[in-house]
Formats: C-alpha cells, structure tokens, sequence
C-alpha cells in the first residue's frame, strides 16, 4: 500500500506514483487510518463520483452492510456453556456493534475509493501532445538567452523521443518567446492538449528556475516547481523536468523509450552549456553568429571529445557558413568540414538520426548522391517524425529529379513544424521545381507574409516572380528589400535574370560584373543571368568555374531559370559529370 504524505490518502494501487488530489508523489508503506478519519474521506470519494457510480456504490455497500451484520451476528452468538449467565450475552453482542460499524465503514471507504478511481479514470483523457513554451529570461539580459532558450530546446529534444508523445518543435514555440500569451490560445494555436512554461533567473553561478504544466483543455494546474541550482547543475535539473512531465503525464513507456529518455549526451555540464551557446548562434546564422558558433562547439568538443550532439551543431555550422561564404576558407573545405563532423557524430552515436541528416546534407553538397541518400534515409528510419530530415531528404531528390516526391517530403516537413519559414519557404521552392508554378508563387506569397523580414522568403518569392514572368513584381520587390551586402547577394541572380528577360541588357551585365570582384563568386548565378541574355558561351564557361569549385548546384537539374541552357549538348554533359541524371 501507499500513502500521500500531504494529505494522508492510502493507495491500494501499486502502479500509482503521484496522489489522485494533490499530485504529490506517494510513498511507500501502510499507515492504519483511524475510524475517525474514515467518514470524512469516505463521504469525498462518493461525492465524486458519477450518479450511476453512486447507486452501483451504495448498492454494494447495502450487501456488504448485511453481510458484515449477519456474519457478526453469527460471531456474537456462540456456543455457550448452560452455566453462562443473560448478562454475558449481552455484554458481548453490545461489543460487536461497534466492531460492525467499523468493518462497514472500511467497506464504505474501500468501494468508494476503487468506485472513484474506476470512474474517474474511465473519464479521463490521455495527453497525447505538448507545447514547451521558451522560458521566459526574468534577468532581462541577452547573453542569458542561450540558457533559457537552450533549457527549452533540450526538453523538447528529449521529449521528441517518446513515440507517442506529439511535441510542439521549438521552430513553433519560439514566436511566442517575449509574449504574454494565454496558455488556452497557445495550445488553440498550435492544436496541443498541454502546455509547459518557465521562467529563469541567473544570479551569478545560481539559477532559480520556475516550471508549471498545465492541462490546457481543462486550464488545471498538473504540476509546479521551482528549482534552486548551481549554473553547474544544469544538465541534471534538465533530465529532472523531463522526467517529471512525463511523470505527470502518466506516460507509459517501452523499455526502448525509456532508454532513449534517459540517454546521456554527456555527462559534462561545461560542455552542455557551451552547447547550448554554439546552438544559440546556429540559430540566427549570420557571419560573425556562425563564426561563434563553431567556437563554442569546437570548446564543448575539446571538453567532451564525444559530444555527437556539438559534432551535429558544427557540420551546420560549417555547411551554411559555407554556402554564404562566410567561412575563411573555400566552399569546398567548408563542406568537407561539415561531412568530417557529421561523420564523427555517426561514429559516436550510431542512433542519432541528427547525426545521419547531418551526414546526407555533406553528402549531397558533395555530389555524393548514393551515400547522400543512404544517410538521409537512415535518418528517417530512425526517426520518422524528424521534420528536418524530411527536409533535407527533399532537397535531395529536387537535385535527382524526383520532384514530385521532393514535395511530399518537404510537405512532410512542414506538417511537422507549420512554424518553420526556412521549410515554408522551401515549400514553395518544391512546387516550383516541381513545376507547379502557380502553386509555388501561392505558397511563396504566404511565407512572405509570415514574416516580410526573413530574407529566404523574400528570396523564394523573388524566384516565384520570374518563374511565373512577373519580372516587375520581381525587380520591385529586390529594390524594396533590405539594402546589406548578404541580402543583395542572395537576391543577385535574380536582379539580374529579371534585368535579361525585361530587355534591361546593360543593368543585367553590370549584376554580372559584381561577380567578378567578388570572392563569393557564384558560377550559377552567373549562368543564369548569361543564358537569360542569351550569351551561352559564357554562361558555361561560368558554369565550369563552379563545377570546379564543387558548388552547390545540384538542383540545376530541375530548376526552371536554366531552361535557356537546358537544350545545349553541355548542360547533359555537367550533368553526367555531377553524376545526376540527366
């Protein structure tokens, strides 16, 4: 048996860890309950329970009412010997009355209690999804954010590996960081049943931090708890929410699950901590964000020599810094870099579907096709719900030609994570490959709309315009745009390209003369502009710079805006080269 050591309830059931009232968690061991304790909790139970619960109750305690009567009856009456005086007789059942009036109180209190747990279980709906909520930085400082934000990011992580459980992923729940929003909205918005928030203070080495879970169908309260901790206990306060959730949750987990929850990435709370900053950085992905970065993993590494989860962070790092030309080496040792931690992240954790999406996107940048796709696919074999391995496994088969399924996969993603612009905004990209022109201009239009700010979107609405002929919808919203050196970069090609096809020839060759003097000398871009002006030539000679440089120009296989080149025994020839299909 076990009791809640708050409000002093017993549990018959061996199974319960946390009182049915309070939450608390029970504790082991039989206390006998006085019989002036039991009318009171007695009368609760029966209150709580449904009408028809009541009378099957009271029903059940007539019977067992008249069964403990008779059979104390037959007790008070026994065989006497002649000499045994009336008095003796009737001293001895007035002592069995209240021997009576016990046994049918236990019996009220028993069949109460299992009537309210059978009813109110019956009646109760399982948690199937949760929102973890960014804890909120009570310090009001930005260089606290990696520990509130990165806090979040983890139990989230950690969360994701319970099949059953659906969790919001932090792309969601981060355009709520910095909003009082009600719970109740939240969970409506994002189709949840309950929602954790948190707060976090830091106090030189000492964090407090504050968590509640609410049931957001009922607005109840299902646990609170405010921890006080060393910065050095991070890592164990993390694992501790985590398990408490899914204590609260009452999740049943299979042995499988259950390891996957309590898998340690490391043991090192430095080094979890230089994580979380390395990721901080990831995340907002400019130049000297990403340069950060690979700092910060390249320290937790050097602490952890076998972090995967630092080696994962890196190969992102380096792979985007290396498309931006952000990174102080070449496109082709970025990537290489990228794949050589990914690889690293494989060899340490063979289970860490992170690792093998890593691995797929250094594949595919690589033009490794074969083993670019074995890893993505081992990714998802791993992990079917992992949004960013649906992700890159699109992109993958947009360089092959697979289009059509490049959309699911990337519908895939988004269904995953609806919050996620980089894979709304690829969406549109996936339709326009796939040469649904109008469908990719409307989805190109919508994640422009979430947010005017976020350059990718901007970027995939300016190539839907010149899919779609809408050069002058495409030139406007360039000029509109913002004005730095990265954004301008991106939107080149196409100033250029809608330059060309508008008969502007003269603003089209000064576009491509930037290239020139550019050390982010872009091949592609370049075509493109050269075979919208219809000087050939030129456009492959641009073309064979970037072959050279191994840039990441796989999807020329598919992309409408070298259609002008796609005729030209040339382009089958890069193509075999590249070995894509032709």
């Amino acid at each position: 048996m076990k009791r809640c050591p708050e409000c002093r309830r017993d549990y018959y059931d061996d199974t319960l860890l946390y009182c049915l009232e309070d939450g608390i968690a029970l504790v082991q061991g039989s206390v006998p309950v006085p019989v002036s304790d039991t009318d009171e909790p007695a009368t609760a139970i029966l209150h709580e329970t449904s009408a028809p619960a009541e009378a099957q109750t009271r029903a059940q305690i007539h019977t067992t009412e008249q069964t403990a009567i008779l059979s104390t009856g037959a007790e008070a009456e026994p065989q006497t010997t002649l000499n045994d005086s009336t008095e003796k007789r009737s001293f001895s059942a007035r002592r069995t009355k209240p021997l009576a009036a016990v046994v049918v109180a236990i019996a009220i209190l028993v069949g109460g209690f299992f009537g309210y747990r059978y009813f109110s279980a019956s009646g109760s709906k399982q948690i199937n999804s949760i929102a973890v909520m960014p804890f909120e930085n009570r310090n009001s400082d930005a260089d606290t954010d990696y520990l509130s934000d990165g806090l979040a990011e983890s139990v989230i992580f950690r969360l994701t590996q319970i099949p059953d459980l659906r969790v919001s992923p932090t792309s969601s729940v981060m355009r709520y960081k910095g909003k009082e929003t009600d719970v109740a909205e939240i969970a409506s918005e994002l189709g949840v049943d309950a929602v954790m928030t948190g707060r976090l203070t830091k106090r030189g080495d000492n964090l407090n931090i504050t968590v509640e879970l609410v049931d957001a169908r009922t607005n109840k309260s299902l646990w609170g708890e405010q921890y006080e901790r060393k910065l050095s206990e991070l890592l164990t306060t993390q694992r501790e929410i985590v398990t408490e959730i899914v204590g609260k949750l009452q999740i049943k987990l299979s042995g499988e699950s259950e390891q996957k929850l309590a898998k340690k990435y490391t043991d090192n709370n430095e080094a979890y901590q230089l994580y979380l900053r390395g990721q901080h950085h990831l995340a907002r992905r400019s130049k000297e964000d990403l340069e950060k970065a690979i700092d910060f993993y390249q320290q937790a590494i050097k602490l952890d020599p076998n972090f995967a989860l630092a080696y994962v962070g890196m190969s992102y790092a380096y792979s985007s810094g290396s498309g931006n030309a952000f990174l102080p080496f070449s496109y082709e040792e970025g990537i290489s870099r990228a794949k050589n931690a990914a690889v690293r992240a494989g060899e340490i954790d063979p289970n860490l579907a992170e690792a093998h999406t890593a691995m797929g996107t250094a594949f595919r940048l690589e033009w490794k096709w074969p083993e670019a796709e074995v890893a993505l696919k081992k990714a998802l074999e791993i992990d079917p719900n992992n949004a960013r391995a649906h992700y890159f496994y699109g992109l993958f088969l947009q360089s092959t030609g697979r289009t059509g399924d490049a959309v699911r996969e990337i519908k895939m993603a988004v269904d995953l994570e609806p919050m996620s612009l980089i894979m709304q905004a690829n969406l549109a990209g996936a339709y326009l490959f796939d040469r649904q022109s109008e469908l990719g201009l409307d989805q190109a239009k919508k994640t422009f709309d979430l947010d005017p700010t976020f350059i990718s979107g901007r970027f995939w609405l300016v190539y839907a315009y010149c899919a779609n002929k809408k050069y002058v919808e495409a030139i406007e919203l360039i000029e509109k745009g913002p004005g730095d050196e990265t954004n301008q970069r991106l939107l080149s090609r196409f100033r250029g390209y809608a330059y060309a096809k508008s008969g502007r020839r003269s603003e089209a060759e000064a576009v491509i003369s930037e290239y020139s003097s550019d050390r982010a000398y872009d091949g592609a871009n370049a075509a493109i502009v050269y075979g919208a002006l219809g000087e050939k030539d030129k456009a492959f000679a641009a073309l064979e710079k970037g072959f050279a440089r191994k840039e990441d120009m796989g999807r020329m296989r598919v992309d409408p805006l070298f259609d002008d080149l796609r005729d030209d025994p040339r382009f089958k020839d890069l193509l075999r080269r590249m070995n894509l299909p032709e």
